[in-house]
């Protein structure tokens, strides 16, 4: 099974306009000047997430503020580019953490009644061990 997260497409537009307080016309607007853009199917449909909701209340927002359709764009434009990056950086501590754990020589500890223990990779603490520890080198 697929994991949702912000970024699945879940919502038909006329859910989506429901969502973001907007008309459906409006949202085909933003996708044909690109400034909120959902997937399409293979039939062609959108399909909106939760981050393009996000965003079109964000347009409404900032449009009630008096900023222009070209301003707007450019905000969402910087916002998605923090967010790629932001999305990369984690991806590359989750790289980085496996290969630390990964590493010949990484030892795990478990601390118990009887004090601090190694444990062989593998292999599970004793009973008796109530917090197990891990440090990478």
């Amino acid at each position: 099974m697929e994991e949702l997260d912000e970024n699945t497409p879940l919502f038909a537009i006329s859910v989506a306009a429901e969502l973001s307080a907007m008309h459906p016309q409006t949202l085909r607007d933003y996708d044909r000047i690109g400034l909120v853009v959902p997937i399409r199917t293979g039939g062609q449909t959108r399909r909106y997430t939760m981050r393009n909701v996000a965003q079109l209340r964000e347009v409404a927002r900032l449009s009630a503020e008096g900023v222009s359709l070209e301003g707007i764009r450019r905000i969402l434009e910087l916002e998605n580019q923090n967010a790629a990056q932001a999305k990369r950086i984690r991806d590359l501590e989750q790289a980085l953490a496996n290969e630390l754990m990964n590493r010949p020589g990484a030892r795990v500890f478990a601390a118990g009644e009887q004090g601090v223990e190694s444990i062989a990779r593998g292999k599970r603490p004793s009973k008796h061990a109530e917090i197990v520890l891990w440090r990478a080198r």
